[in-house]
Parts: structure tokens; C-alpha cells; sequence
């Protein structure tokens, strides 16, 4: 997420109360999660294990809680609660704007774009020409969504990312800051839930088609002409590459790539990275003619069990 307009050092460390390490006019661009960011922005860490990754990220601005040696070239700011005073900027720079009307004057509307009853359109989405909104559909703030597009009932585009933090009196939100952008001539099924970004984008590629049923976690990005059908669920921070197909219940975890022309199997949990351009089944993953052979191979374990007796 990038800030409208650049900020010194010292003007973010008076908004966080926090100290700072640093010259005080070092500029400060945005801030993003750690796979996203860019030289300018803030990145967070509250936790040793981490502090390195962070600290040797593209980031030049380290939000820490502890006074360590600064990298060359970066700042730091020093703060007993990093993961709160995430969310103070990010309640700072992008607040939440409540609607009082079903689709925002401030919303972008193509041409030839049909836009079926009670469907919620929020404050700043654009959408692009001849797309068909279907009824009871939710499109959150900041999406944005191109031409041609199909999206059918009761979807919603734009929830806050599943994240959080273990307190002693419970979980503690991270607030999402990022949008979900939906490229052109995508179709997205009935019931679908694709949450937005941390403070990036979940994206959805060119031409794919998502089935009925589908849940898209925050940052995930998926690819161009990919198909992805019911009852898949995939995880924050996934990269998709383009002509992947994912059929039924496939599940996957966070953070890993399925690379392009991959086919996920139904039922198939997708634990780790996989190449691209070959068929995966079952839970962990395998490819699938070696997983159907062993399949087959078990089926044979009693008769050789008595061949034994």
C-alpha cells in the first residue's frame, strides 16, 4: 500500500509515539508484508526469528521491537508493539469509509455494465464495461474489477484476510489495507469469497474462470486462463501461475506456487510448491500416476498378507 504522498521518518514516528532510528527527513513511500515490499515502504516484525528476513528485505523502513544495528541505507522505528502499530497505520492511511446508499457515488461504473437488485458496490470500485453483476453480490471498497466480467450471485469481493494474532485475552486482527483486482474477462461462480489483500492485491488473472463455492485467501494471486472449480479452498499468499486447473475440494496452505499448467486432482491438498505442466492427486501431494499406483498397491496388501500364512 503506498501512501498519497511521501512522509519523513519523524512525522511516522510522532504518529506511532515510537522511536526511531535514522535521519528523521528518510523518506517513507508505504508499507506491505514482507513478500511484497519495496524499497520505501515499512515492513513489521515482532519476533527474533524473523528480525534478519526483515531487516534484509527490499523494505527500508523496519518496524521492530527490539534496538538492533540498522542496515545501511534503512531506518528503523522501534516500537514495543509492532503488529499493533501496523494496524494504527493502516487505520491511519486507508480508514474505513461506512456506505449509506447500495452502490457509492464515488464507485467507477463502465459502459454496457449491468448491475443486478441489491447488489453492494463500495466507496472508490471501479469496474469495467459490459460486465454482469449478478443480485446480492458485495463488492468492498477499492476493488477493482476489469471488462467482460461475470460475477453471479451472492459473491464477495473484498473481506478482510483471515490474520491474526494469539493475545492473552484472545486474537488480535491485522487490518487489511490491500484491494482485490479482477482482471478482464473473468468469471467468478455463486457464493465465491475472495478476501482482499493484507496491503497488496488479490489478483485473479486474465480469462480464468472460478466455479461456484470458492474461496480465495488475501494476497493470493492467481494467474491468467486458469480454471478453478467447487469447493476449493486456497490459502493467503499463493501464487498461481496461468492454465493451472484446480478441481474440486482441493485445498491448499499458504505461501506456496503451483506452477503453471499444473492439474490439481480433486480432493487433493496442495501442502507444498509443485511444478508446473504435470498432474498432482491426493494428501500430501504427489504426482498422480505414482500416487494411483500406490493406491493400487495397498489394495493388494491381504493378498499378500495371506499369500504370508
Amino acid at each position: 500500500m503506498k501512501f498519497p504522498k511521501s512522509h519523513s521518518l519523524q512525522e511516522i514516528a510522532n504518529l506511532l509515539n515510537c522511536e526511531f532510528i535514522g535521519d528523521q527527513n528518510f523518506p517513507v513511500l508505504g508499507m506491505n508484508e514482507i513478500h511484497v515490499v519495496e524499497p520505501g515502504d515499512i515492513v513489521f516484525v515482532d519476533h527474533p526469528k524473523y528480525y534478519d528476513k526483515a531487516l534484509q528485505s527490499a523494505a527500508t523502513i523496519v518496524l521492530i521491537n527490539k534496538k538492533v544495528d540498522c542496515p545501511e541505507g534503512k531506518a528503523l522505528l522501534i516500537s514495543d508493539d509492532p503488529f499493533r502499530d501496523f494496524n494504527t497505520l493502516t487505520k491511519h492511511f486507508k480508514p474505513f469509509q461506512f456506505a449509506n446508499v447500495s452502490i457509492s457515488t464515488s464507485a467507477e461504473i463502465g459502459e454496457g455494465t449491468v448491475i443486478q437488485p441489491n447488489t453492494f458496490i463500495g466507496n472508490h470500485v471501479k469496474i469495467g464495461k459490459n460486465c454482469l453483476i449478478h443480485s446480492n453480490v458485495s463488492i468492498y471498497d477499492h476493488t477493482v474489477i476489469g471488462d467482460n466480467v461475470i460475477i453471479h450471485a451472492g459473491t464477495i469481493l473484498g473481506a478482510d484476510a483471515f490474520y491474526y494474532k494469539k493475545r492473552a485475552d484472545g486474537f488480535d486482527q491485522l487490518i487489511s489495507g490491500g484491494r482485490v483486482v479482477i482482471e478482464d474477462n473473468v468469471g467468478i461462480g455463486a457464493l465465491c469469497t475472495i478476501d482482499k489483500g493484507v496491503t497488496g492485491d488479490t489478483t485473479i488473472g486474465e480469462g480464468t474462470k472460478i466455479d461456484n463455492q470458492v474461496h480465495v485467501g488475501h494476497d493470493t494471486v492467481i494467474g491468467k486462463k486458469c480454471l478453478i472449480a467447487s469447493q476449493t479452498g486456497i490459502a493467503g499468499c499463493v501464487i498461481i501461475e496461468d492454465e493451472v486447473t484446480l478441481w474440486g475440494q482441493v485445498g491448499t496452505t499458504s505461501g506456496i506456487t503451483i506452477g503453471a499448467k499444473a492439474v490439481i486432482m480433486g480432493q487433493t491438498g496442495v501442502t507444498k510448491s509443485v511444478e508446473g505442466g504435470k498432474s498432482y492427486f491426493g494428501t500430501p501431494i504427489e504426482e498422480s500416476r505414482e500416487k494411483l499406483k500406490q493406491l493400487a498397491n495397498i489394495k493388494k496388501i491381504p493378498e499378500i498378507l495371506n499369500k504370508l500364512k
